[in-house]
């Protein structure tokens, strides 16, 4: 499956990325003359450094997925019949913890991105509300209890 235009723009945007080994991954907007939209250019050398990014960019070159997982562009390879398998196995493994704090995680990390933003700042006060929520307190109670946290999702 081949990625082109605002389809890397949209996998870029994810939390997450698991391709099947025959992923190619690709931003080739400059031979049609455009530069990509969506934060293309933006999303591209937060995930994989600059000068690689400036590399890809400005050629249109094609990368496979292994490469593509070598950059950090996408968290996990796999074949594409196991892909949604793996997946699921991720979703899983988030389901099972806080979802307040995983969002507050999700909040944080874009924090070190943002303009203006003392990432460090805010994760103190992230931090700080997550002993507020029904979270913190079933997590803990589980754990004196030598169980499983039963964390309800809303």
């Amino acid at each position: 499956m081949d990625l082109h235009l605002a389809e890397d723009e949209l996998a870029m945007s994810c939390h997450l990325r698991v391709a099947s080994d025959n992923a190619k991954f690709g931003q080739p907007e400059v031979k049609l003359g455009l530069i990509p939209g969506y934060a293309g250019t933006q999303r591209l050398v937060q995930l994989i450094g600059k000068g690689k990014a400036l590399e890809l960019l400005m050629t249109a070159d094609m990368i496979g997925a292994e490469e593509a997982h070598r950059l950090g562009l996408v968290n996990y390879v796999t074949t594409p019949d196991q892909l949604l398998v793996k997946v699921n196995e991720l979703l899983s493994k988030i389901k099972a913890n806080g979802p307040n704090a995983v969002g507050s995680i999700i909040r944080c990390v874009d924090a070190y991105f943002a303009d203006g933003v003392d990432g460090s700042q805010f994760e103190i006060d992230e931090f700080g509300k997550c002993f507020k929520t029904d979270d913190f307190n079933e997590g803990v109670a589980a754990f004196l209890e030598k169980r499983k946290a039963d964390f309800v999702r809303g």
